[in-house]
């Protein structure tokens, strides 16, 4: 293995199992590391970096083996990989995933997060330690969201998801040493986006015109700039124009990721895109390949969406029995090569430049941008990355055309968007609606309001989003209005609070939330995130309100909003902000919405 010193001359090739026992689908022999030297301005401090390959999926595979990582495991891997030890503990103790102790026979994960708080987790945590505090067989874990808003309150079991009414009977089937195995919720809805829901079996139709040459890729692109089509994980930044700016780029290789890491509270929209959708994830994957000239692609998702990944596992199966992924794609002449790495755990990998930082086998931690990682991305390499729903959009908008798409729309938005529904709604799921549809609309689609209750305030786009309240129920659901109404769009994560609940005290839980997953790195969103937590969980247990609050809060969501490197850090009080100035002003307390995680690039 080249030393990290050597990477100033000349380029680093690594080529490296990346799983101990081999890739058991054929689809990938091996991860080749392509490193570019490090001539791009703000890169320099990486020069210190060791060069790869990534670590972390074998110790995923360790953990899966044995429930957690041995030391002799790990010592084992420092000698076959050549990698020193304290380098491998440094990089898996950032990860919640990882574990370094062994487990109880049984281990029971309970979110208490926002859609689960707003379902009474917080009373049945309290049951369910009083019933197994004492078993010493079985451990109880507050966990951050599951990605099971639509069950709540959820819990993994074994890391397998289920609505908290099933504890009793996973825990005893785990404790008797089986595991009930729950597979990925399909309900069979034909979602308005997919131009094969008539015909399943002319499914990657617009990828087989593109490898017959019917479709050139600057016309791909142009129709990607002309549909209008946003990044839908958050950020918003113009598909066709990220599409073009990395196929501009000369540097090779270049690689492409699906960002499936979904990890905000109330959000799971692309973990249902997944698992009823998997081909058009995968083909919009495939197809940002071709265009933008990647023979690599990944799909990097959450571990706790493993029902999901079975989903994808059997797709991509269905991709090389057709010849549509390999070495020779349909006698072309084209590498396409997909893969799925599993995520190690952590919300802060939502962020586009953490994400890639734990796929080259680091710490999880965000990177200064620019430069960007559409120039300077994965191993130093120009990488396209998007969101589930937005490469589940590319196929139907080559397929039907731009002006179809923008047809889509209502009151001056273009195309269709999926959100997550949860809270205080009669069906919390997933639906797919036209963009510019109302909250109110929203609302209705799923079943209304529960209990005959009433709307004190939403998040329209997920916790990193500022709360509105009932004066903005009929908002469209689209980037610019949202964003006048003192909000953001962001993952499309609908969280409805009713009238019962303790706004102030809703809002601390998300702050908790971003309190808990901060990565560290920077010292305003470590320090500040953690202040602010006390401060109000203090004053909530002393029974304060938000006229309580003092000018403390304020300064530190400016601070945190001003100076924090990522999104993570610049949202992680706008939700508090936003329920004071409803209590001050009737309006949100900032004049805008803080940036998204992520920044003006990401993919999260």
């Amino acid at each position: 293995m080249a030393s990290t010193n050597d990477r100033s001359d000349a380029d680093v090739d690594v080529t490296k199992s990346a799983d101990r026992d081999g890739d058991a689908h054929g689809r990938r022999v091996g991860t080749t590391i392509s490193m570019r030297p490090a001539d791009v301005p703000g890169v320099e401090g990486r020069n210190g970096r060791f060069p790869g390959p990534s670590l972390i999926p074998a110790l995923t595979a360790v953990q899966r083996e044995h429930g957690w990582l041995p030391r002799e495991e790990l010592l084992t891997l420092s000698r076959e990989w050549q990698r020193p030890l304290y380098e491998i503990e440094g990089v898996m103790t950032f990860y919640p995933h990882f574990r370094t102790t062994p487990p109880k026979k049984v281990d029971l994960a309970v979110c208490h997060d926002l859609s689960c708080w707003l379902n009474n987790a917080d009373d049945r945590i309290a049951e369910l330690k009083e019933r197994y505090g004492d078993d010493v067989e079985v451990e109880v874990r507050e966990v951050s969201c599951l990605g099971r808003c639509d069950v709540a309150p959820a819990v993994a079991v074994q890391e397998q998801p289920a609505n908290v009414e099933r504890v009793g009977e996973m825990v005893e089937a785990a404790r008797a040493g089986k595991t009930i195995t729950v597979e990925a919720k399909r309900t069979g809805t034909a979602y308005p986006n997919d131009p094969y829901a008539d015909d399943g079996d002319k499914r990657y139709g617009v990828l087989r015109r593109v490898l017959a040459g019917e479709l050139p890729h600057e016309q791909i692109v142009e129709t990607l700039k002309a549909s209008g089509l946003r990044g839908m994980g958050g950020a918003g930044f113009p598909t066709g124009t990220k599409w073009g700016l990395v196929a501009a780029q000369e540097n090779l290789p270049k690689y492409a990721i699906v960002n499936a890491d979904e990890s905000e509270p109330g959000t799971f929209k692309d973990r249902q895109i997944m698992a009823e959708q998997p081909h058009l994830v995968l083909e919009g994957l495939l197809l940002g390949m071709l265009v933008t000239g990647a023979e690599e692609g990944w799909v990097f998702i959450r571990h706790e969406y493993g029902p999901e990944e079975h989903v994808l596992e059997q797709e991509l199966d269905y991709l090389q029995e057709q010849n549509l992924i390999g070495e020779d794609v349909q006698g072309t002449g084209k590498r396409l090569l997909v893969d799925i790495f599993t995520s190690p755990g952590g919300y802060i990998l939502g962020e586009e430049s953490a994400l890639i930082e734990a796929m080259e086998g680091h710490r999880g931690e965000p990177r200064n941008k620019p430069p960007f990682p559409g120039v300077y991305g994965l191993w130093g390499q120009p990488t396209l990355m998007n969101s589930v729903e937005t490469f589940a959009h590319v196929p139907i908008i080559l397929d039907r055309g731009a002006d179809w798409w923008k047809a889509q729309g209502k009151n001056g938005a273009t195309g269709l968007k999926f959100f997550s529904v949860s809270g205080a709604v009669r069906n919390p799921a997933v639906y797919c609606v036209p963009s510019g549809t109302t909250t109110r609309e929203l609302i209705d689609v799923a079943g209304g309001m529960k209990d005959g209750s009433e709307v004190q305030a939403f998040q329209p786009g997920g916790a990193s989003t500022n709360f509105l309240g009932p004066d903005a129920l009929d908002v469209p659901l689209d980037w610019q209005p949202l964003q006048e109404a003192g909000s953001a769009l962001g993952a499309g994560a609908m969280a409805v609070v009713d009238q019962s609940v303790d706004l102030l005290a809703a809002a601390t839980n998300v702050l908790r939330f971003f309190r808990n997953e901060s990565c560290g790195k920077c010292v305003p969103c470590r320090v500040g995130s953690t202040k602010a937590h006390t401060i109000l969980t203090e004053l909530l247990e002393r029974g304060g309100t938000a006229a309580d609050v003092d000018d403390r809060i304020d300064d530190l969501e400016e601070n945190l909003r001003l100076t924090s490197i990522c999104g993570l850090g610049q949202v992680a009080l706008g939700p508090v902000a936003s329920v004071l100035g409803m209590h001050r002003r009737g309006g949100a307390a900032v004049a805008e919405q803080p940036m998204q995680p992520g920044g003006s690039e990401s993919s999260a």
